[in-house]
């Protein structure tokens, strides 16, 4: 509020000056009006700047500076080599104002690349003003994980939740199937969720873009305009954005970093939930919701078994573990034929010799 009273003060006093002063012309009034356009004028120039960094503001001092000597030199070529004319002194403006300008542009773009650490930490408490902004997709606010992903603390910055979202959540939520309308309350109780948590930004954007009929284009354009991320879990979604150069926090692929390594040969304890699709397969979940398939495992279904894991696939979608149970019953069985096809535990071959017949059975035979 004294921000607000110090800027109303300044401005009635620029056009009470002009007022007194008649810079413009002997109408007092039309003077009065110039002064306090002048005086808003400059005031919005002033809250622009707030929201500009310390490195962009000493770049573009240090351009509008360098910009202003090189114009002095070139008003010095001007005026030796023309003679004393209203062109003349047009020129001379002309380049001033060209050369400042061209020195302010490029000093501000190229601020950024300042050190300013190499002064000795003296303007090393500079905060930055500029906001993040994270921009939530309809699909990522019906999963519900955000929900939890914020109360974590994980998700700095302010959530921004468009208002063309909120109107397809409320279509959904109004539909005729069960499903989807399930579906549209979810998400309508998870945005509650998300604005009473303590810490968390949330803001309804009311920007619109009537020439876009598409959502997800509308997310992207509304990222743009706010230079902010969007938050989804729509693959499709995600692969347009970062076509069109704008960054994206996937839900999924943050679930899927997350995941516990698993190698080939290590051993899990899974619980058999289903029959597979190939013979003899069975079909398990980790708590994760990681699929897991076994062979030799139809039998054990409804049983939690050891699993050696046999390989890992990634794909876009999440992780499948491919894993073979060996059954300790097969395996003692197996152990005995072992020894009978000439194989010991040492490894060493079995002997075989010949029966001997008994003396009786000799004699016979002679």
């Amino acid at each position: 509020m004294d921000l607000i009273l110090i800027r109303f003060i300044f401005v009635v006093f620029v056009s009470f000056t002009c007022f007194l002063i008649h810079p413009f012309g002997p109408n007092p009034r039309l003077d009065a009006a110039v002064g306090a356009l002048l005086g808003l004028s400059i005031v919005v120039f002033e809250w622009r700047l707030l929201r500009v960094s310390l490195k962009r503001l000493i770049g573009a001092a240090i351009g509008s500076i360098l910009g202003i000597f090189g114009a002095y030199l070139f008003a010095l070529v001007i005026r030796n080599s023309l003679e004393e004319s209203s062109l003349r002194s047009f020129l001379q403006i002309m380049v001033m104002l060209l050369m400042a300008y061209v020195g302010l542009i490029v000093g501000a773009n190229k601020g950024d690349l300042l050190n300013l650490a190499a002064l000795g930490g003296i303007f090393g408490g500079e905060k930055q003003l500029k906001k993040s902004y994270k921009i939530l997709d309809t699909s990522v606010i019906i999963d519900g994980r955000i929900a939890d992903i914020c109360e974590t603390g994980f998700m700095d910055g302010t959530l921004v939740i468009p208002q063309f979202v909120l109107k397809e959540l409320q279509f959904v939520a109004d539909s005729s199937d069960s499903m989807k309308r399930n579906r549209g309350r979810r998400g309508l109780d998870i945005l509650q969720k998300i604005q009473k948590m303590a810490g968390v930004d949330v803001m309804i954007s009311d920007v619109d873009f009537p020439d876009v009929k598409e959502v997800d284009l509308k997310l992207i354009e509304l990222a743009r305009t706010l230079e902010g991320k969007i938050v989804t879990n729509d693959f499709n979604l995600n692969k347009v954005a970062q076509l069109r150069g704008v960054a994206v926090l996937n839900i999924n692929e943050l679930a899927n970093s997350l995941k516990p390594v698993v190698l080939p040969g290590e051993l899990m304890k899974v619980f058999i939930l289903k029959e597979g699709k190939e013979y003899n397969q069975g079909v398990a979940y980790l708590d994760d919701g990681t699929m897991v398939v076994v062979d030799n495992a139809r039998k054990m279904i409804g049983k939690t078994i050891d699993v050696v894991v046999t390989s890992v696939l990634q794909t876009t979608a999440g992780k499948m573990i491919f894993g073979r149970f060996i059954d300790p019953a097969t395996a003692a069985q197996a152990a005995p034929g072992a020894a009978a096809a000439g194989v010991e535990k040492e490894g060493e071959p079995v002997r075989r010799t010949r029966p001997q017949m008994p003396p009786s059975a000799a004699a016979a035979g002679k």
